[in-house]
């Protein structure tokens, strides 16, 4: 608390200072809005694709084995391994996906220091997958006070922009 200056005759008068958030209430400007997570998502989109073209298509080709993309084929079954599988080692390891890394947003835990296995695994994997189905889910991330999709608010994590944090002192 701030104390006044006063005339001799006068008592103290203090100023109420509303406590300090933690670490993690960032201002804001901090969280990535929906269009800059959407425009990440479809780039990661294009590296997933391109994984699974480079990693699974040519095993079917070389042994003329149908490309069924729905999900209860094999072939579906493991573009969709792959598409989980990238979003979980790159947010586990890096806190971001490529696509991230190019619009300078990061995934950050809102109470732990650093991104958990649980955290990730089922934000990333088990999240990623129900808002791959459904597509609408997504669009949530747009109306939230912290710019929080439905995983972000299920594992308590955000998606914030690395220049606010390079910024502020007080993150790491």
């Amino acid at each position: 608390m701030e104390q006044e200056t006063m005339t001799p005759t006068q008592r103290p008068v203090f100023k109420y200072e509303p406590p300090t958030e933690e670490k993690t209430g960032f201002p804001a400007q901090y969280y990535a809005g929906f269009w800059i997570r959407f425009m990440a998502y479809l780039i990661d989109l294009i590296v997933t694709t391109a994984l699974s073209g480079i990693l699974i298509s040519p095993v079917f080709r070389l042994a003329n084995w149908k490309m069924d993309s729905s999900f209860f084929a094999i072939y579906g079954a493991l573009v969709t391994i792959v598409f989980l599988a990238y979003f979980i080692i790159m947010t586990k390891f890096w806190s971001q996906t490529l696509g991230k890394m190019i619009f300078g947003i990061r995934v950050i835990s809102l109470k732990n220091d650093r991104l958990t296995w649980p955290t990730i695994i089922f934000r990333e994997g088990a999240l990623r997958f129900v808002t791959y189905i459904v597509w609408g889910l997504y669009i949530i991330c747009a109306f939230t006070p912290k710019k929080q999709g439905i995983a972000d608010l299920l594992e308590s994590t955000a998606v914030v922009h690395e220049g606010y944090l390079k910024l502020d002192d007080n993150w790491q």
